[in-house]
This record gives structure tokens, C-alpha cells and sequence, in this order.
């Protein structure tokens, strides 16, 4: 008999097993993973707190036990409405539980109790207590002066109310909080995503994160986050799940790389800051995800992949720094009101229950004034997490999907009571979360009016007007729940328009022989009188729409059609869907014989389409999203780079025969991420590639922008396209099978992903990083570097002293005050803040973690937000002079990159210090008309850009011996100015 899952905001929960405890896998035996409890969890019983790894040892407390394992190959129901429930194949069950059963027995036979055992007990990530309190920036006083005097006023119920969610499906949005009508704070809406407005009607589905990264166009991307932020206030979401900074892209198989901005942190740092800055000028919350390592889908959460426990990724605290963390400064440097901390764990404990992580490095060193939320369901503890720095629980179900059997809700209110977690720790959650609310304006009661004329107008769980109003209960009460508000924007406004222009920047062109690009709306470039009809042929399943509608499959979890977006949470509905082919034939309507056949597969007998063509367009793409669902084998992340779908033998059959040999094939690839192009780039019937991403809903009319010179290419590669996958490194690699009971994934390349592996090796790429063609050309000349005067020493200024945060009453409150309303009616499975009685409070000495009461030396690198502000105290100025040497205008992405000096030892120890060949620092977009004209681009160069991450002395450290190298030029590899300072 097949066993039942439930997909839930696209994760799947199997409806009759408990997930995992939120402890260290290490103290489960092997009966254990196979046998069913009713136990739960409950906080007042787990008096030594489940710290997360690195912190304190657990006794033997009760837990949840996990059943026999299964797998979870899925396929969607034709349910109207809901369309979001989906079930295991039980062969397919039974098979990925032989699997995990047969991985458990090699590990230990191989490696016997080592295997078990080869996972430091407790982490190896080191505890940081207690959590820095909030309201030490200047830029928030006034919203934590508010936050306080708010807070002051919440009972103890309705502080927890506002830390928890309520539970998935209970209200309208994928996470809820819960309100304090009383005092007029409201239940916060969050809803997903990176590209758009999720599970709504009325919205704008924009091109994905790798696209808009891929337009280098800082003013672009702050109008597409400030774009979606008016649709957000519309529909009225509070807080936007995005944008997506995490996975950063070590892996350019990982499933989710296409909602963040490329392979590189400062390209990550810019984009993330605009698009933050756009969301937030717009009054919306934004949200920095996910923090941190979600570098790949294969088991990032505990028991999604058979395993009993997330993946750990174990990063070196240099390499944490200047890569991984990099983005994430630049987000709270920009004022960020939330960060979302990922699934996996870092260095052996959950990321969500890590007290460094979001204690030491996101609250301390980095500032961090707004609130930190879990990713949904990656919380894995209770009182554990809320001291290791973890401020709201989404969507407050606790370690299965709705069960009603939450960590947080009245089990936070009972640790409260009975001083597992201290008053102070609750009252900073919730402040940290009020003042984000104040911070962007949405105490505004004109802006955001209170229910029922206020609040989301939308719901996440049916298309119908009328529906359920909390949907997860058992509660049959109905009401509107679906308003249709428009919030795409209309005429010269319309969202649509921001959309192609993206689009179309976001589309790199890679090759384009004999200036095949662009195409002519006569048809032939040089027509003649009487000459023949231009014969255009159009070839692939990706040039046309999905037949049975472009929101076909949920999520977006299919690759049938034109890949317009990825799958997963990050995923929206289009409103509408262009394709490349309805777009083309309308380009040439009237000059040109169009014809096509929109299949990867071409028969015999039709193969004179291929050979009746003057010119061919060919269409191929790669799929992946995030690993909840799966598609043609494809679990999230991808299985190779190549062209899915047999994209490659098409490519070839195209470009060898079209116009028996004689025709141009042009070659268009939607993708996810970097794909391998060898296996036809250097085809001579190849004339040009354009690769043009995830380009949302205007994806033809971009497309034909672009090939028709209407816009002049411009976009840059956000990643390096290699000429086979081994290239990229053995860190490249995703893990598709586990290599331990906690799978553990090394992150020994360091500092060297991307570009900067390439050059450390010597490796000739296809494509590198930052490369991009136009149909103009460009010349730099006149650099100048002018160093600015600063006092040049190794470490920055010291940390200065911020403000200082709110002051609380610490009393606890008397349990009486928690208890439920007289006559209060409970819904089922909703996350309610109340206890059921006084006698379940049983006040003790709690074993609070042996740093608690000691709390370490502040972080010399921090001291406001994104770290010491000397760190970005200017050390340079540099500026080149940008030609135009073409006819057309056009715009060029100028870059800038550093080399540290070589042979760099350090100054006190006389130790090496290893630095990449050159690193990213800078860019700028510049539009230069054709005909010689120049303009002059400009950078800044901070202490932070020059220094690098030293683990001894915990801070940035700025050589002061040696020059530094600066090159400036159009890619990694294509820099012709070099100069030093």
C-alpha cells in the first residue's frame, strides 16, 4: 500500500511519520531510526535545552523516533484548486528504503563503528551565548524607541504570538504570524519568493535571479525589487522571502543557483543590496536567504532524502568570510529587516539552531538589527534555537508539517515561564521583529489599513473567491479570500515592461560569427528586388508554450516547453507566458517564410523543414529547481551540465542541415546555470549563441529585442562556462549519495570556486566569467588609481560602541496570565501562544550553556551594520575612459578586479598567506553611443576590498607591505588596464 505525503509550500511531509529530533544524529541508534514513538517534544521537559551542536552535551531526554524510511518519487494530483497534494509510489518507496537501508550497511561495514562514530559528538561549530540584543544602530533607534514602547505594553501570550507562525495552511500566506490586535500590531504575511509574488493572482512572474545578475545593471535591479515590492504592498504581504543570496554557487549543478545572482560574492553583495534597497524603500520587509551553505538539494533536510538528518557543510571560517558570508554583510549593510537561516547543517549543527552563525556572526560581528526566521520546518529544536539567536519560527508547525505539535507557540510560552528561556531573550525576538515593522513604514494605517479592509487579499491554497478561511484545520468557516487586486501596473507603469527590459539584458550573447546578429525585420539583410521569401525555420520544444498551459505543473516542476523559470518555493504562476515561437513569427509576419517544428526530436520525414531553411533557430535549455520535487530524473539539483532533453543531438542535426548545409543556425538555450556547450559550439553551421536564462513571463519578446537589435546585447556571464564539468573543481561536485549517516560535505577548495579555481589552475575556459559580446565594440584607455589618504595600518579602527538597545522588566509574569481565555475555541492544528494549565509550569535551574553568563569578546570586526565602519572607509579611486568604437550605442559592464601582493607572508607571524590570482571588486553599466562617444566610469575601493579574512586574529586584515594590483577590463580574462597601488 502506497503511504501518503503532503506537499506543503513545496516541501513534502509523510502524513503518518514524525520527522527527526532536533538533536545530534549521533545519539540515535541504529533501532532508533527505525522505530515509531508517540513522544514529542516539549519544551518544559527538555531541561537541558537541545543545544545545537558545539554547545553543551544533552541528557537522555524524550523524543520523536523516526519510522522506516521511504522515499518519495511523487506525481501531482489533478485536484482543483489545491493542486498541492502529492503521493508516494510504493515501488519507488520501497526502493529508496533498501537503498538508504543498503547505504547505512556498507558505511558501517566498511568503515565499522567509524563511520557511526566519525562525526564529532557535539559539532565543531563553537558556541556564542547569549544572543546580542537589538537597537545598538543609530539608522534604527527611533524604530526600536517605538518596537520598546510597544513591546512594554504585549502581555507574555501576545509576545510569543508574534515570534511563532500559526501554521502551514491556517491563514491565508505561506507564513503567518500571529497579531496583537489589541495593541494594533497585526498578523504579518510572508510570502515567497525571489521572482514574484507566489501563489497569487495578478502578478508579475519576473525573470529568475540569475537573470537580472546576469544584466550587471545595478538601477535595473533595484527597479525589479522595488517592482515587486508595489505588488507585494498590494496584495498585502508584509515580509518578501527574498532575494536569494544562498546557495552562492559553488556548484554549478545546484539546484537552486538560478534564484541568486552568480558566482560570485560581490556580484551576490550588489545585487542582494539593490534589491533589498528596492523592496524596503518600497515599505516591505525583505528577507536575506538562506544562511548559510545550502549549496545543493541533495539532503539539505532530515529525512527529505532518507536520511536522518540534514547535510552538514563544513566551511573553514576564511572561507566563510570572504564568500559565503560576504553577500549577506552587503544585504545588512543595506538595512535588511530579516535573513532567513537555511536547512542544512554548517560544521555539524542546524543552521537554525547555530549559535555562532546567528549569534556571533550575524547579530554580533555583522550588525544585524532586524530578526532572523527559519526556513520552514528547518528548525530543529526549541529552547536550543531561541538562545542560539533564532527570532520567529515558520510557519510555526514544529518538527513535522502540520500537526499542531509546535516548538515554539505555548511550548516557548511554558520555557518562558518556567526560565528555559530567559525573559530578556523573549522580549529582544519580539522587538527585533516590531522594530523591522516600524523600520519600512508599516505603521502607516493609510499604507496598511487593518483587517478586514487591510491584510492579504489573496490565498495561497485556492484559485475560487469564496474559500476556507483557515484551510490546515478542521474549521469549515468560509469567506472572500481571493480579492484579485491587479498589482502588475498598468501602461508606461506596467511591471511587464521592467520584465522584458530585464529579459532581455539578462540574455548574454557568446557567439555570433560573421555578425549573423542581429536579424533583419526585412528578412534578408541585404534584400534585393524579386528575391525570394528569407526561409527562417524554428526548432525545439523549447521555443513553444507548455500545451496543456504554462502553470501546467506545480511549482513549475516540469521541464515541458519553454523554461521561462526553475522550480520550487522561488517559483510563480504566470499571468501570461510569450513564447520565443508566437514572438519570432511575429518579428518576421509578412517578410520571411516562418516555419517550425517544436520538438527536440525531428523524423525523417520531416527533415525537409531543416533543409528548406536560409536561416535556422534552435532552442534547447536545463532545468532544476529546488529538491522537494522531481523531474525526467532530475532531483533538484541537476544530474550533469549538459542540455536536457537530448538538447545536444538537436543542436547538432539542426546546425549540420539546415539549408543542406548552406543555412546559419542560430542557437538559443534557456538555462538554469552554466551548461556545456562543446559538444556543438564549434560546429560551422553554429553562427551564434545566445543564452538567454530564466526570462519570465516576456520571454519571446525579450528574445526577439535582442536578436533583432532592438536592444544591444549586453548581458555578462554571472558564472564561468567551462569547457568540460571537471574543470570546475572536485568542490564542484554536488553529493548525490550520502557518505555518512549525517551526509558531510567538505568545503576544501576554500576560496577557490568559479573563476577564481580556473585561474588558481591554469584552466582555459569556454566562456569565463563576466564574458559577453555586443554589436558595437569598446576601448578603455587613461586608467587612473588614486590612493586616498588613510591612516594604512594591518587591522581597522577599533570596533566602536553602539547605542544602547531597549531595557525590559525581566520578571516573569504569573502563569495564570497565560492560560486561554474562558470560553476560548481552539482550532485544530492551529499554533496557539496559550498553555493549558498553571501545573505544567515547573520553575527550575536550568542548565543554560557554559558560555551563557560568560559572554565572549566582541567581534573586532563589527560595530554597526555590515561590520566596523572603517572597513568601508575609502582606500582608492580608480577611473578609465570607455569608447564606443562602433556604430551602434550600446552599453559595456566594466570590471574591476584586485590581486593581493605576491608573496604576501604575514607581517607579525611571517606565515603565507594564500590569495586568489584576482577577485572581483567592482562594476559599473554604462551606456556609451556609437560613434566614438566616451564616457568615464568610476570605482571606489574600500579597506574591506583590500583586506582579507584572518581566522588567528578574528578580523579583516589590510596588507600593508606590497602593491596591489588592479586590472580593469570587460571579464576575468579580457583585462587590458593594470595598474598598482
Amino acid at each position: 500500500m502506497a503511504e501518503a505525503y503532503e506537499l506543503r509550500r513545496g516541501k513534502y511531509a509523510k502524513l503518518d511519520t514524525p520527522e527527526s529530533d532536533s538533536g545530534s544524529p549521533l545519539r540515535r541508534s541504529l533501532d532508533d531510526a527505525y522505530r515509531t514513538s508517540s513522544d514529542e517534544e516539549d519544551l518544559d521537559e527538555f531541561d537541558p535545552l537541545n543545544y545545537d551542536a558545539g554547545t553543551l552535551k544533552r541528557k537522555k531526554t524524550r523524543r520523536p523516533r523516526g519510522e522506516s524510511l521511504r522515499g518519495q518519487e511523487t506525481i501531482p494530483s489533478e485536484k482543483a484548486g489545491t493542486r498541492r497534494r502529492w503521493y508516494c509510489v510504493s515501488r519507488m518507496c520501497v526502493g529508496l528504503t533498501l537503498l538508504f537501508v543498503a547505504t547505512v550497511v556498507l558505511l558501517l561495514s566498511v568503515g565499522g563503528i567509524w563511520a557511526w562514530k566519525s562525526v564529532p559528538e557535539d559539532g565543531q561549530s563553537p558556541p556564542w551565548y547569549p544572543s546580542p540584543k537589538g537597537g545598538t544602530d543609530e539608522k534604527w533607534r527611533d524604530s526600536y524607541k517605538k518596537a520598546a514602547d510597544l513591546v512594554r505594553q504585549m502581555t507574555l501570550v501576545e509576545k510569543v504570538n508574534v515570534t511563532t507562525g500559526v501554521g502551514w495552511e491556517m491563514e491565508m500566506c505561506v507564513g503567518n504570524t500571529g497579531a496583537v490586535t489589541r495593541l494594533g500590531f497585526p498578523s504579518l504575511c510572508l510570502q515567497d519568493g525571489p521572482i514574484g509574488i507566489r501563489f497569487a493572482d495578478n502578478i508579475t512572474a519576473f525573470p529568475g535571479g540569475i537573470t537580472i545578475g546576469a544584466t550587471w545593471n545595478k538601477d535595473l535591479i533595484y527597479k525589479r525589487g522595488r517592482a515587486q515590492a508595489v505588488e507585494a504592498r498590494l496584495k498585502g504581504i508584509n515580509v518578501l522571502l527574498g532575494p536569494t543570496m544562498g546557495p552562492l554557487g559553488r556548484m554549478p549543478a545546484g539546484g537552486r543557483n538560478w534564484e541568486g545572482f552568480g558566482a560570485d560574492p560581490v556580484l551576490q553583495g550588489i545585487a542582494a543590496a539593490q534589491t533589498i534597497k528596492g523592496i524596503q524603500d518600497e515599505g516591505i520587509v525583505a528577507t536575506a536567504k538562506h544562511f548559510i551553505g545550502n549549496e545543493q538539494e541533495h539532503f539539505r533536510q532530515s529525512w527529505e532524502w532518507g536520511t536522518p538528518n540534514a547535510i552538514s557543510s563544513n566551511i573553514d571560517d576564511r572561507t566563510l568570510h570572504e564568500l559565503y558570508a560576504w553577500p549577506f554583510a552587503e544585504s545588512i549593510k543595506a538595512g535588511v529587516g530579516s535573513v532567513m537561516c537555511s536547512y542544512n547543517q554548517v560544521n555539524n549543527s542546524y543552521a537554525c539552531g547555530n549559535s555562532k552563525l546567528m549569534n556571533g556572526i550575524l547579530k554580533d560581528e555583522l550588525g544585524f538589527q532586524g530578526f532572523v526566521q527559519s526556513d520552514w520546518l528547518a528548525q530543529r529544536s526549541g529552547v536550543a534555537s531561541a538562545l542560539a539567536g533564532l527570532d520567529m519560527s515558520m510557519p510555526g508547525d514544529g518538527l513535522r508539517w502540520a500537526d499542531g505539535k509546535a516548538l515554539w507557540g505555548h511550548q516557548l510560552t511554558k520555557a518562558v515561564l518556567n526560565s528555559s528561556v530567559p525573559m530578556d531573550r523573549l522580549d529582544d525576538m519580539v522587538t527585533r521583529i516590531v522594530a523591522a515593522w516600524y523600520q519600512v513604514g508599516q505603521d502607516d494605517k493609510k499604507k496598511w489599513p487593518a483587517p478586514p479592509e487591510g491584510g492579504p487579499n489573496f490565498s495561497s491554497w485556492t484559485g475560487e473567491k469564496i474559500g476556507l478561511l483557515h484551510p490546515g484545520s478542521d474549521d469549515k468557516t468560509t469567506g472572500v479570500v481571493n480579492k484579485f487586486v491587479d498589482a502588475q501596473g498598468k501602461g508606461e507603469d506596467s511591471h511587464g515592461k521592467l520584465a522584458r527590459r530585464v529579459a532581455a539584458e539578462g540574455t548574454v550573447l557568446v557567439k555570433n560569427d560573421g555578425d549573423i546578429l542581429p536579424l533583419s525585420r526585412k528578412g534578408w539583410k541585404d534584400a534585393k528586388e524579386g528575391q525570394a521569401k528569407y526561409r527562417v525555420g524554428i526548432f525545439g520544444e523549447d521555443s513553444r508554450l507548455n500545451e496543456n498551459g504554462p502553470n501546467n505543473c506545480p511549482d513549475r516542476g516540469c521541464n515541458v516547453g519553454t523554461l521561462a523559470q526553475g522550480w520550487g518555493s522561488g517559483s510563480v504562476d504566470f499571468p501570461y507566458l510569450v513564447s520565443p515561437l508566437q514572438a519570432i513569427y511575429e518579428a518576421f509576419e509578412g517578410v520571411a517564410k516562418v516555419t517550425d517544428w517544436a520538438a527536440n526530436k525531428i523524423p525523417k520525414e520531416k527533415e525537409d523543414l531543416l533543409h528548406d531553411q536560409d536561416l535556422c533557430l534552435v532552442f534547447a535549455n536545463s532545468d532544476s529547481g529546488e529538491g522537494y520535487m522531481q523531474d525526467a530524473g532530475i532531483r533538484g539539483d541537476r544530474n550533469d551540465l549538459n542540455l536536457q532533453k537530448n538538447g545536444n543531438l538537436l543542436i547538432k542535426k539542426v546546425a549540420e542541415e539546415c539549408g543542406n548545409g548552406n543555412g546559419s543556425t542560430v542557437v538559443v538555450i534557456h538555462a538554469v546555470g552554466p551548461v556545456n556547450v562543446e559538444f556543438f559550439v564549434d560546429l560551422p553551421g553554429v553562427k551564434a549563441v545566445l543564452l538567454a536564462h530564466l526570462p519570465g513571463q516576456e520571454s519571446g519578446n525579450a528574445l526577439v529585442d535582442v536578436l533583432f537589435g532592438d536592444i544591444n546585447p549586453s548581458g555578462r556571464l554571472p558564472y564561468t562556462i567551462a569547457k568540460k564539468d571537471e574543470d570546475y573543481g572536485p568542490g564542484s561536485k554536488i553529493l548525490y549519495y550520502p557518505n555518512q549517516i549525517v551526509p558531510q560535505q567538505n568545503f576544501s577548495e576554500g576560496l577557490y570556486i568559479d573563476y577564481r579555481y580556473f585561474d588558481k589552475k591554469g584552466i582555459e575556459p569556454r566562456y569565463e566569467f563576466g564574458f559577453g559580446l555586443s554589436y558595437t565594440t569598446f576601448h578603455l584607455s587613461s586608467l587612473l588609481i588614486s590612493p586616498k589618504s588613510f591612516k594604512k595600518t594591518l587591522l581597522p579602527a577599533p570596533r566602536p560602541n553602539g547605542i544602547e538597545p531597549p531595557q525590559f522588566d525581566t520578571k516573569v509574569p504569573d502563569p495564570s496570565t497565560a492560560l486561554a481565555p474562558e470560553g476560548f475555541q481552539k482550532l485544530s492544528k492551529y499554533i496557539y501562544p496559550y498553555i493549558s494549565s498553571v501545573k505544567d509550569i515547573k520553575v527550575g535551574k536550568y542548565p543554560y550553556p557554559p558560555t551563557y553568563n560568560t559572554p565572549p569578546e566582541l567581534s573586532p570586526a563589527g560595530g554597526a551594520e555590515g561590520g566596523n565602519p572603517d572597513l568601508y572607509t575609502v582606500v582608492a579611486e580608480v577611473s578609465a575612459s570607455l569608447t564606443n568604437t562602433g556604430k551602434v550605442d550600446g552599453d559595456a559592464v566594466v570590471q574591476l578586479y584586485i590581486s593581493y601582493p605576491e608573496n604576501y607572508v604575514d607581517e607579525e607571524t611571517g606565515e603565507p598567506v594564500d590569495f586568489p590570482v584576482k577577485v572581483l571588486r567592482g562594476f559599473e553599466k554604462l551606456h556609451v553611443e556609437g560613434g566614438d562617444k566616451r564616457a568615464e566610469v568610476k570605482f571606489v575601493l574600500t579597506r574591506k576590498d583590500v583586506s582579507y579574512w584572518c581566522t588567528r586574529r578574528g578580523n579583516w586584515v589590510m596588507p600593508t607591505k606590497g602593491s596591489f594590483k588592479i586590472s580593469v577590463g570587460f571579464s576575468s580574462r579580457d583585462l587590458p588596464l593594470v595598474g598598482t597601488f
